[in-house]
């Protein structure tokens, strides 16, 4: 038998599910962040670059440095921290 091939978005259809017409706005991909802002990691579907896990999808973090065009956002698994590289339309400042 062959194995199956477990992608990067492997069973993710309903996770990354927008609208039939949906089309994300330039601002949400030209968004900047400072560090220590705290932010929320919100996947956009439309853009495959710089998408966190699905694994840490809705959880929050701290913005710790700026990597080129991503963030290095640390975040509180359990007890210990993670750092995850992300895109900025993959995030969403928390007030």
């Amino acid at each position: 038998m062959v194995k199956k091939s477990q992608g990067f978005r492997v069973k993710t259809r309903k996770k990354l599910e927008r609208e039939a017409r949906y089309r994300p706005t330039i601002t949400k991909f030209l968004q900047e962040f400072k560090i220590g802002d705290k932010v929320a990691i919100v996947q956009e579907p439309s853009s495959f670059k710089g998408m966190p896990f699905s694994r840490f999808r809705g959880m929050i973090g701290e913005v710790v440095e700026k990597r080129g065009r991503a963030y290095v956002v640390e975040i509180k698994v359990g007890g210990k921290i993670k750092k995850v590289i992300s895109r900025p339309e993959h995030l969403k400042l928390i007030a």
